[in-house]
């Protein structure tokens, strides 16, 4: 894969002719280039001969819940109690990037069927919006260390008809003490709500990535991309 750099993401452009995309969300006050070593990696473990990926860079601004320090974040965090209290502009302005690009995508001639959401952390909920709000059907999202960006313990990620029977992978660490595995079991048990069942995994780790988990997420986009 060749790596190409822009002001607001890095690409990696497949050797063959793109028929595939992930769009791969960091964490708060990481960037685009976090994970581009498990992207490699992956590339080792599936055939992405004709994938490629985009790792769009976070806004750089203030969050609330640090202190009003600025950082690459996809929105403001209002709160955390564990759960995440989500100001919704700053969430919605980034949805409607990732959106942008995943029409640049298709106008390039990527079906929308062919192309994936992967969210770590704060990119993760960017990732349930974005997929709950999306018109065109997806081929899948992977919600890694994350959680829903629900507001109030009432409301609800209402999905499109076209992506009301999304492919999910979630994966948490049982010991992540930055976003409980609980905020994971919770976004897991509102899809079961809605008919939908995720695929989920847990790892004995923390807040982070694990070998286990991308072998297990290669897994899971292989069945996506080429169903048997």
């Amino acid at each position: 894969m060749q790596m190409q750099e822009t002001q607001d993401q890095v690409i990696l452009e497949p050797q063959n002719a793109a028929t595939h995309c992930i769009i791969w969300m960091h964490g708060l006050g990481a960037d685009g280039y976090d994970f581009i070593a498990v992207a490699q990696h992956m590339a080792r473990q599936m055939d992405l001969s004709s994938t490629r990926f985009l790792f769009p860079h976070a806004p750089v601004q203030p969050v609330t819940f640090a202190a009003g320090e600025s950082m690459r974040s996809w929105y403001d965090i209002l709160a955390a109690n564990p759960r995440r209290l989500v100001e919704p502009n700053s969430l919605n302005q980034s949805v409607e990037r990732i959106s942008n690009l995943i029409q640049q995508q298709i106008a390039d001639g990527v079906p929308s069927q062919n192309i994936f959401l992967v969210g770590f952390s704060q990119g993760g909920a960017v990732a349930w919006q974005t997929a709950s709000d999306i018109e065109q059907p997806l081929g899948g999202m992977a919600a890694l260390s994350t959680y829903m960006p629900l507001g109030q313990a009432d409301e609800q990620l209402v999905f499109r008809p076209a992506n009301q029977a999304l492919a999910v992978f979630i994966g948490h660490g049982s010991r992540d003490g930055v976003v409980p595995i609980s905020l994971g079991e919770e976004a897991k048990a509102r899809m079961s709500q809605h008919g939908s069942e995720p695929e989920w995994h847990s790892y004995p780790m923390q807040h982070e990535v694990c070998v286990a988990e991308i072998n297990d997420l290669c897994t899971f986009l292989q069945q996506q991309m080429y169903p048997a």
